[in-house]
């Protein structure tokens, strides 16, 4: 879910409304009629934004999710090849700590503190996931670790959409991953952990290294095909990564039994088809503690069409589910009419509680968020 990706199936392109508009008034001025246990959270990251850049910038962004009833905060973790937090992982395997903007800082920490003292939960975003940079030829993971690379069918650096690919089939780097999570996990008071649209995930075009084509060729008595999209291979892959999903929260619930464990993928069965993330059986198999499909959309017919499929594919309500809402993307900001509509439509399918892309529309949709947002039932 960064500003760069442009997906087919939660495609951040298009437009939604620009300036936004005066809500006006409440119709029932009477309080919120909110779920109490129900997520309402945003996005906060690093890119297109200063929410992060200090202190005084947490602060009064942890004040305005307040004021806009969000209870729940995913602060970006974990993205390009750094963290902002100081990670003894990162420091170990590429020499540097953290971010360097946020050198000598702790954003992590810092958003911790002001979150809980307006009562509003933080849960950690590893954004980037299994990709390891952003049209950097891998970045300073791959100059550490070339072997970790993913590759396409020709032997070249795994790439999708501008992002640089590690192999999600490698022990290594599965243990890497994990690594990182149980870090925070340890190291932060936070209250949950979350992959997204490239974690557990991969280019469907991927596994032509020659780790995965020897394991599949173990398990299976011949080489892959070439054809990325053949349904056995679709298949044995979507599996390896489904079996990371339960090993990933196996280990995080060892190290903190209690942390909230979520996803927010790409909708099925395109994410599945695109990157091999099959939500579903996260869900029905219990490894989640809530799914947040990305549910980016830009009318609402198209809004109205992916929650019914979506919706369709879930089937253990044991796991809450909370559509992703698109709210803003480069300068164009969700029109309060569409806003309005999309929180209906979750209502009316039984969605209590969604989250929010991203944090600087909160800004720019106050009044929505303060007049309207809370009376939608």
């Amino acid at each position: 879910m960064v500003l760069a990706t442009f997906l087919p199936a939660c495609s951040k392109k298009g437009t939604t409304g620009n300036t936004p508009t005066n809500p006006g008034t409440p119709v029932n001025p009477q309080p919120p009629v909110w779920d109490p246990n129900a997520l309402r959270g945003v996005w906060v990251t690093n890119v297109a934004s200063t929410a992060l850049d200090s202190r005084d910038n947490i602060k009064l962004t942890v004040q305005n999710c307040k004021k806009a009833g969000i209870n729940n905060i995913f602060i970006v973790t974990y993205n390009n090849g750094r963290t902002i937090y100081p990670s003894t992982v990162m420091n170990n395997l590429i020499g540097k700590p953290i971010m360097e903007r946020f050198a000598g800082r702790d954003p992590l920490k810092e958003m911790i503190e002001e979150a809980k003292l307006e009562g509003i939960k933080v849960h950690a975003w590893f954004e980037y996931g299994f990709s390891s940079s952003y049209s950097a030829n891998g970045g300073d993971i791959l100059a550490a670790k070339p072997n970790w690379a993913g590759r396409d069918i020709d032997g070249k650096l795994l790439m999708k959409n501008g992002f640089d690919w590690l192999n999600a089939f490698d022990p290594e780097v599965q243990d890497f991953m994990i690594s990182l999570f149980k870090e925070v996990a340890t190291k932060y008071e936070v209250d949950g952990l979350q992959g997204d649209d490239r974690l557990p995930a991969l280019p469907s075009t991927g596994g032509y290294d020659a780790y995965t084509v020897n394991m599949f060729k173990t398990e299976n008595g011949f080489d892959p095909p070439a054809n990325y999209r053949e349904a056995y291979w679709l298949e044995w892959r979507t599996k390896k990564l489904n079996a990371f999903m339960k090993r990933l929260r196996n280990e995080v619930k060892a190290v903190k039994p209690n942390i909230m464990l979520t996803m927010s993928p790409s909708p099925y069965p395109w994410g599945r088809d695109e990157y091999l993330q099959d939500w579903p059986t996260w869900v029905d198999s219990g490894w989640v503690d809530a799914v947040l499909p990305q549910c980016y959309r830009y009318d609402i017919a198209a809004y109205n069409a992916t929650i019914a499929q979506q919706k369709g594919y879930y089937k253990n309500p044991a796991v809450a589910f909370y559509p992703g809402v698109l709210l803003k993307v480069g300068n164009n900001v969700t029109s309060v009419s569409l806003l309005n509509q999309m929180i209906q439509t979750n209502r009316n399918n039984g969605f209590k509680g969604e989250c929010f892309f991203f944090y600087e529309g909160i800004k720019d949709q106050i009044s929505w968020f303060q007049l309207q947002y809370p009376y939608i039932k």
